[in-house]
């Protein structure tokens, strides 16, 4: 006999074999929806990221998970679910954007569902899938393939059916305590200066040697051709080269410790940045806050910190240095009577700030758009090209970054005479093999006839493989992706997606895959990085042998130690400084683990071992010759610095310990 009897809303029923539970409802807004990576803002329970109630196409929701691409939420289900149900859409709150998502379902790794590309309007999708036996849940939402711009999305009315769970715990599987493992500098004075500078033939020379150890410090340099000067006391060189060649120097840095000493290559010639450009940029902390006292203080930082000791030389403005679109409502003035931008208040004296940097023996970088707006609705350049080149030079900028932006409002040219008609974001016909080249060309070819060097960032987004004639309009280097955020789904997208362009890259032309996400981010709603500490560790590695620029986007005032520890190994920014300046790719892949490796001038090579799974990898690798290394071989530690193995590839293998979304990034040289 059988009887059903209720206790705390569970149903039980009694037979032979005793209590048995019986069905229950679970929703996703009871769990813990804090631990969920998303690429903006926090997660709303029953309510969107914005804050406001739940709306999809009209249909306003009581409960539900307000996220933003790209987003991720796991739920450790146990194997005590059955059943879950949802409806999934784009929020109407972005009414006026073009949002695009694309919502799936992970169960024990394996994807169950996927509701297609959505879009803003799109009634909303239900989703039911079956969870017997699943122990793991996997909740993502993925950008739709137009960048992650505006993708608040929303999964609502979501509830599991359970055999009796009341709840289930929501986490996620990387390591969340940051650890550090990059050796402190030694008192000895350690060059880390990359092994090659180029310029061009009376442009103003500008390097600072980058030099850890005890202060005071003496530099000497021997050898160094006429025309250029070194301080002996900050190690800033500077000066101008009246005849283009080859110039071989010998660099020397001496404090009470001792002293080093390191080969230098200048090739004053037609190529600048022959290695990948290192320094910070404005926007990913400050936004349109920026001011000329911000950067003043970032340039302070970055000296302060020791940063400069490794490398990192410019200090870039991004957008909003310029005035606002809606600032013409207040009768200002963007230009003078001759066509010249006028910087808005919180810049008063372009010149001085730029001698303020470069008396630190930094860099300035600026930032426009060949459109008539920036992304931000700031002032671009749009039929001004010559005028901001000639500004830029006047000014004394090293570096300017040219974002598409509003262009694709003007391909066809201007509409009705009217750049109020030209929408900040309008990014059609970016791919043109003509149209979309052309306004890069034009700027280009300006900035090349300016008496300074001014490294040429494309901002293009990747669009119409831009690698490929980059460098052809005077680019250095050229965005490959869109927009980076401080999530793992970002991060991996991009990474995952870089090994088309690299062929193209080679000293002087550089894929650059967005800026470094690390440290404390976010203007307007700052907060540490979301990536977790393993997940910042493959960052930077991958960056590393991807030979991309390295920009930091972070508060330079705020730096932990964890964050100085990611930005102050040498070794590992010597991979990506090479002077070979070969891209690496990934040349192997093992389920979830995929094996980088990048040829180095030496000889020697760059290995990362990058796991992009949800599970640990641990495995004893032999396979060195699909990887083109063969020998014996030393293998070093580069995050560690310091020798783990002699390996002799016929015969030996090496143990292979990777975190979920870590990296091991090794260095493999012969042994004679």
């Amino acid at each position: 006999m059988i009887r059903t009897f209720f206790l705390g809303g569970i149903i039980f029923l009694c037979g032979l074999w005793g209590p048995s539970v019986m069905a229950q409802t679970v929703w996703l807004d009871e769990l813990d929806l804090s631990v969920a990576t998303q690429g903006y803002g926090a997660p709303g329970k029953n309510k969107t990221v914005d804050g406001r109630p739940l709306t999809i196409a009209g249909n306003v929701f009581q409960r539900g998970f307000g996220t933003h691409a790209e987003s991720s939420l796991f739920i450790d289900l146990g194997g005590k679910a059955t059943e879950f149900s949802a409806l999934v859409g784009v929020d109407d709150e972005m009414k006026g954007q073009n949002p695009a998502v694309e919502f799936e379902i992970y169960a024990d790794d394996k994807k169950l569902w996927s509701s297609g590309i959505m879009r803003l309007g799109n009634q909303p999708k239900p989703v039911t899938v079956s969870l017997v036996g699943v122990k793991k849940l996997e909740l993502v939402v993925t950008d739709g393939g137009n960048g992650p711009y505006y993708d608040h999305a929303d999964w609502v009315n979501a509830k599991f059916e359970t055999n009796g769970a009341i709840t289930f715990k929501t986490f996620n599987p990387v390591a969340t305590e940051p650890y550090i493992l990059t050796p402190a500098a030694p008192a000895k004075p350690r060059i880390n200066a990359a092994s090659v500078f180029g310029v061009r033939p009376g442009s103003p020379f500008l390097f600072r040697i980058p030099a850890t150890g005890d202060r005071p410090m003496v530099f000497s340099a021997t050898n160094l051709p006429e025309g250029l000067q070194l301080d002996a006391h900050t190690g800033i060189i500077t000066g101008k080269i009246a005849q283009k060649s080859t110039y071989h120097v010998m660099l020397t840095a001496k404090n009470k410790k001792g002293k080093d000493t390191k080969k230098f290559r200048i090739e004053c010639g037609d190529e600048i940045a022959l290695t990948p450009p290192m320094g910070w940029n404005s926007w990913n902390c400050f936004g349109h806050e920026v001011s000329a006292d911000k950067v003043k203080r970032a340039a302070d930082a970055l000296i302060k910190s020791g940063l400069v000791n490794y490398g990192w030389t410019y200090i870039n403005i991004d957008d909003s240095w310029q005035y606002n679109r809606k600032d013409s409502a207040a009768g200002i003035k963007f230009r003078d009577e001759n066509g010249y931008i006028i910087p808005n208040k919180k810049f008063p004296d372009m010149e001085g700030l730029s001698d303020y940097i470069h008396s630190n023996g930094l860099k300035m970088g600026i930032y426009s758009s060949p459109g008539p707006w920036t992304c931000g609705g700031c002032v671009g350049s749009y039929g001004y090209e010559k005028q901001d080149a000639e500004s830029y030079a006047r000014w004394g900028v090293d570096y300017l970054k040219h974002d598409w932006c509003s262009y694709g409002g003007v391909i066809n040219g201007l509409p009705q005479n009217d750049p109020n008609k030209v929408p900040s974001l309008a990014f059609e016909g970016g791919g043109d093999p003509e149209k979309g080249v052309r306004p890069f060309r034009i700027m280009g070819d300006y900035l090349r006839q300016q008496p300074r060097d001014i490294v040429y960032a494309l901002c293009q987004y990747g669009m119409g493989d831009v690698w490929k004639w980059g460098g052809s309009v005077g680019g250095q280097l050229w965005r490959t992706t869109h927009d980076i955020t401080d999530t793992w789904s970002s991060i991996s997208n991009i990474a995952l997606a870089q090994d088309k362009a690299a062929p193209w890259a080679k000293p002087g032309n550089w894929n650059d895959p967005d800026m470094l996400v690390i440290g404390v981010v976010g203007w307007g709603n700052a907060h540490a990085s979301r990536l977790k500490p393993d997940e910042q560790y493959l960052h930077l590695s991958l960056w590393s042998i991807f030979s991309a620029p390295l920009l930091i986007g972070c508060d330079l005032e705020k730096l932990d130690a964890f964050t100085l520890n990611l930005l102050t190994n040498n070794e590992v920014i010597a991979v990506n400084q090479d002077a070979l300046g070969k891209q690496g790719t990934c040349m192997q892949t093992i389920g979830e683990l995929r094996i980088y490796v990048k040829e180095l001038e030496d000889g020697s090579k760059a290995v990362a071992f990058a796991n992009f799974g949800r599970d640990k990898v641990k495995l004893s690798y032999a396979d060195f010759v699909r990887l083109g290394i063969k020998g014996k071989q030393v293998v070093r530690d580069l995050w560690r610095q310091k020798d783990i193995a002699k390996i002799n590839t016929a015969n030996s293998k090496l143990a292979i310990d990777v975190p979920v979304h870590g990296v091991q990034y090794y260095k493999f040289s012969s042994v004679k």
